[in-house]
C-alpha cells in the first residue's frame, strides 16, 4: 500500500515538475551589514561581510532562495544562518556571480532572524538583491532529485523517479523522515572549499581520510628503488638560515621509505666559515652528503650533484623544502606501478612564516602545451637517472639560463617535452595527484618571464617543423606564448554557422565574423534549418550578395545539430572545419588566426576558444569531464581579467574537450571520427562526445584564451524547460554514462582532489 502511494504521488508531481510551480515571493533585504575579518595570512586580508536581512521573512516550508547582483569578488559559499526560539539552522549557499545563485531552503516554523555571511568585500554586495520563492512540495521534491542527478556522485546518471526512489528506502534503513534523508545530501551538493581560504580544513579532513599508512606502503611495494635528491647551495639560501637546512633533512629521514640519499652542493661563495656551521647543523652520514664546490653557477652546482649520484631516480630539492611523510613511499609505488614512467611528479603547496600550508597547487596529468606555456611540473619531480643522462647534451645549450632552482626545474622539464616525439606520451608520465612537497616561504616560485620565453624558444628550436614558431611574453607573469606557423598557402577554413530565423543574433554573429576577422581564406556556410522569418530569409539572400565567402544551405528536416553540422562539413571546400554558434561575435580581430595556427599541427585534433557572456563573465574556459552530469565549463562565471586556478584562464592548454560554440578541427580528422553522433546525441554533449573520439584517436585537444568571443548562450534554441525536452536531455546525458564512464569520471585536464559539483577549481 505504502508503495502505491509513492507511485501515486510520483505521478503527481511529474507534471508539477515539468513547468515553475505556482509560488509566492517574499522580498526581503541586507538591513545591516558587519564586516568582520574570517581569516588571514601573509599575503591578504580577506574580509568575511556578516549582514543581517530584513523585510519580509519567508514563509515556513519549502523555499527557493536567490540571490540577483553579486560582484564578481564574490567566492566560494555564503553562510545562511535562520534563528529560531529553537536554536539555529546553518546552510551552506554556492555564490554564482554573474548569475542567479539558488538554494532550496526548509524553512521551520518560528524565524526571528536571518544573516548571510559572504567571503567578499561590501563593495560585491552593494546590488545584491535577495528573495524567497515558497514552493509546493512536489516541485521542490523534484529540484532536489535532479540537483543530486547533477551534482552527487551517488545519484549520477539516475531517473528522478529513482532518485526519490533511493531517498525513501534510506529513510527507511536508517529510520529517518524522507526530508531530513534529502536534505542531507542535497547539503553535500552546496559544500564549497575554496582552494586558498579553506585549505587548511581540507587538509584535516579530506586529505586525512585519504591518507595512507606509509608503513602499509612499504610493506607493499615490490621492489625499492633508490631516491637521489641534488640541493645546490647558494650563497642567497643561507638567508633562510641554519633552521631551513635542519627541516629538510627531518623531513627525509621522518620517511617510511629508507632507499634514498641526499648531495648538498656548496657554491664556492660560501666562505670557509659559513661551511664549518653548515658542517655543525649537518649530520653528515651515508645518506646525506656535502660537496664543497669550486664553481658558484646554479647550473654547475647542480651538475657537479648529479654525476654523485646512485640513485634509480633523481629529484631536486631546495634549502627549506619538506617532504611529506609519505612522499617517498608515493613516488616509490609509482615506480613499481608504472615501470615506463620516465618522470613522475606531484601535486605541492607552500609553508607561510608560520610553517603553516598554504597556496595549494593541485596540477592535471600530462599537458604538454600547458608545460610549454609555463612550469607547472613544479618542484617534486623524479626523473629516471638513465633519462638524465641521455639530457646532458641537450642541457648544455640552456647552462647559461639556469640561474636559479625555478630555471632549472624549467629546463628539465621542457627537455624531457623535446625528447620524445610529440611532445611527450602520457604513458612515460605520471601525475601523483597527493600534496607530497611543501616550499619553503623564501623559496622561487617561477621562473622569470625572459628566461623563460629563451628556454622554450631554444627547445622549440629543435624541431625541424618548429623552427618558424615565434614565442612572446604570456599573459601572466611566469608564462610564454607560442606563434605556431600558419602553412604556404593559408588554407581554407570553412565556418559551419546552423540557424533557423533569428535574424537579431544571426546578424551580428555573420556581420561580426566577416568585419572583425584577420584570417580572411574562409567560407562561412549559413545551414539555414527551416526560417520561414522573410527578415531573417532577406538576410541571408542580401549577405549572400554583399560578401561571395557566404553560402546559405538550407537543411529541411527536424532541429539536429548533429546532423545539422555533418550536412555542413559534407558540403564544405575548406580542408578545416569551424563549428560556430549563430550566437557568437568575435572580440579580437586574430581569434581565427590564432585556432588555425593551433588546428594545422598535426598532433593537434580540436581546438577551442575563450568565450563570455555579453556582460563580460567568463563563459567557457574549456571543458572538465564529470563538472555536473557529464561535463561543465571551467572558470564559468569568473570575471573577464581573471587569471584563474594557478593561471589557466591565460595559459594555452590541453583539455580533453572543448565547446563546438566555437570549434576548429582539420575535416579529415572530423571524418576519420565519424563526425558528431546525430543519432544518440541530436541537441546536448555531442561536441563533448566529438573531443573525447578525437582524443581517442591520439590528438590531443587544445584550448586558448588568445581566442576571444562573446556568447549569448542557447539564445537561438531556449532551455531544456519541457517534457520533451527533458526526456531527451536525460537520454543524451545516459548515452554519455554508457559510452564515456570512465572517462567522465577521471579526466587528465582536471585533478581528482577538485570539485566535481561547482565549475570554480574548488577543494572537493
Amino acid at each position: 500500500m505504502r508503495q502505491q502511494v509513492i507511485d501515486g504521488l510520483k505521478k503527481i508531481a511529474a507534471p508539477i515538475a515539468s513547468y515553475r510551480a505556482p509560488a509566492f515571493w517574499r522580498r526581503t533585504s541586507i538591513t545591516r551589514v558587519l564586516g568582520t575579518p574570517v581569516c588571514e595570512d601573509d599575503a591578504a586580508l580577506e574580509e568575511g561581510t556578516l549582514c543581517e536581512l530584513g523585510g519580509q521573512t519567508p514563509w515556513p516550508g519549502w523555499n527557493m532562495l536567490e540571490l540577483d547582483g553579486l560582484g564578481p569578488e564574490a567566492h566560494g559559499a555564503a553562510s545562511l544562518m535562520l534563528y529560531t526560539s529553537a536554536g539555529e539552522h546553518e546552510f551552506s549557499v554556492s555564490l554564482r556571480p554573474g548569475k542567479t545563485t539558488k538554494r532550496l531552503i526548509w524553512v521551520p516554523l518560528g524565524v526571528k532572524r536571518i544573516t548571510l555571511t559572504f567571503l567578499a568585500s561590501e563593495e560585491a554586495l552593494a546590488k545584491v538583491s535577495i528573495e524567497w520563492v515558497w514552493l509546493t512540495p512536489w516541485f521542490a521534491h523534484d529540484r532536489l532529485a535532479r540537483r543530486l542527478i547533477n551534482n552527487h556522485a551517488r545519484y549520477k546518471g539516475m531517473q528522478t523517479q529513482q532518485v526519490v526512489r533511493s531517498l525513501h528506502i534510506e529513510s527507511v534503513a536508517q529510520a529517518k523522515g524522507w526530508r531530513s534523508i534529502g536534505l542531507a545530501v542535497y547539503d553535500e551538493t552546496h559544500i564549497k572549499q575554496h582552494v586558498n581560504d579553506d585549505y587548511t580544513r581540507w587538509i584535516d579532513t579530506t586529505e586525512l581520510a585519504a591518507s595512507r599508512d606509509p608503513h602499509e606502503l612499504m610493506a607493499a611495494l615490490p621492489s625499492t628503488p633508490l631516491f637521489s635528491f641534488i640541493m645546490p647551495v647558494l650563497t642567497s639560501d643561507l638567508e633562510r638560515g641554519e633552521t631551513a637546512f635542519v627541516d629538510t633533512l627531518n623531513s627525509l629521514k621522518n620517511q617510511s621509505y629508507f632507499f634514498w640519499e641526499i648531495f648538498i652542493v656548496l657554491s664556492s661563495d660560501i666562505s670557509a666559515d659559513q661551511r664549518r656551521e653548515l658542517e655543525n647543523v649537518i649530520p653528515l652520514s651515508s645518506r646525506v652528503n656535502l660537496i664543497h664546490s669550486h664553481q658558484a653557477h646554479f647550473a654547475q652546482l647542480d651538475h657537479q650533484g648529479f654525476v654523485n649520484t646512485q640513485g634509480d631516480g633523481v629529484m631536486r630539492i631546495s634549502v627549506g623544502d619538506q617532504l611529506s611523510a609519505e612522499a617517498l613511499c608515493q613516488m616509490a609505488e609509482a615506480w613499481n606501478d608504472y615501470p615506463d614512467a620516465q618522470l613522475i611528479y606531484s601535486d605541492e603547496d607552500s609553508l607561510n612564516k608560520r610553517g603553516e600550508r598554504c597556496q595549494p597547487v593541485f596540477k592535471p596529468a600530462w599537458n604538454p602545451d600547458l608545460l610549454l606555456s609555463t612550469n607547472y611540473v613544479g618542484r617534486m619531480a623524479v626523473y629516471r637517472r638513465r633519462l638524465l643522462w641521455q639530457f646532458e647534451a641537450d642541457q648544455l645549450t640552456l647552462r647559461s639560463e639556469l640561474h636559479d632552482a625555478p630555471a632549472l626545474d624549467y629546463a628539465l622539464a621542457l627537455t624531457f617535452l623535446n625528447w620524445q616525439s610529440n611532445y611527450g606520451s602520457a604513458s612515460t608520465v605520471r601525475h601523483v595527484p597527493f600534496m607530497l612537497y611543501h616550499r619553503h616561504s623564501k623559496a622561487a616560485k617561477h621562473i622569470k618571464q625572459e628566461v623563460a620565453v629563451s628556454l622554450v624558444s631554444k627547445v622549440l628550436a629543435q624541431h625541424v617543423a618548429s623552427l618558424e614558431a615565434k614565442v612572446h611574453p604570456g599573459l601572466t607573469p611566469a608564462s610564454v606564448r607560442i606563434e605556431w606557423p600558419i602553412p604556404t598557402p593559408e588554407p581554407l577554413v570553412s565556418l559551419l554557422v546552423p540557424t533557423r530565423n533569428g535574424v537579431q543574433i544571426l546578424r551580428p554573429c555573420v556581420d561580426a565574423i566577416l568585419e572583425r576577422t584577420q584570417y580572411q581564406h574562409f567560407e562561412l556556410l549559413i545551414l539555414d534549418n527551416q526560417s520561414d522569418c522573410p527578415e531573417t530569409l532577406a538576410y541571408m539572400e542580401e549577405v549572400t550578395q554583399r560578401d561571395e565567402r557566404v553560402r546559405v544551405l538550407r537543411w529541411d528536416e527536424p532541429f539536429n545539430y548533429s546532423a545539422i553540422n555533418n550536412f555542413g562539413a559534407s558540403q564544405a571546400h575548406g580542408s578545416i572545419i569551424g563549428l560556430i554558434n549563430n550566437d557568437v561575435e568575435p572580440i579580437n580581430e586574430e581569434w581565427l588566426t590564432e585556432m588555425v595556427s593551433h588546428v594545422c599541427r598535426s598532433e593537434i585534433g580540436c581546438v577551442g576558444a575563450k568565450l563570455y557572456y555579453p556582460n563580460g563573465m567568463l563563459q567557457h574556459g574549456g571543458v572538465i569531464l564529470g563538472l555536473g552530469d557529464v561535463a561543465g565549463h571551467a572558470h564559468r562565471f569568473f570575471s573577464r581579467d581573471s587569471d584563474g586556478y594557478t593561471g589557466r584562464l591565460k595559459l594555452t592548454q590541453n583539455l580533453s574537450a572543448v565547446t563546438a560554440a566555437c570549434l576548429l578541427l582539420r575535416k579529415s580528422v572530423f571524418n576519420n571520427v565519424g563526425g558528431l553522433n546525430e543519432h544518440d546525441l541530436t541537441i546536448a554533449y555531442n561536441d563533448v562526445d566529438l573531443c573525447l573520439k578525437v582524443r581517442e584517436a591520439g590528438y590531443r585537444n587544445v584550448w586558448t584564451p588568445h581566442a576571444e568571443l562573446y556568447h549569448h548562450e542557447s539564445i537561438s534554441r531556449g532551455a531544456d524547460d519541457t517534457p520533451k525536452k527533458r526526456a531527451r536531455w536525460l537520454s543524451e546525458v545516459a548515452y554519455m554514462r554508457r559510452t564515456w564512464a570512465k572517462q567522465l569520471d577521471s579526466d587528465p585536464a582536471y585533478n581528482p582532489n577538485l570539485t566535481l559539483v561547482h565549475e570554480d577549481f574548488s577543494l572537493r
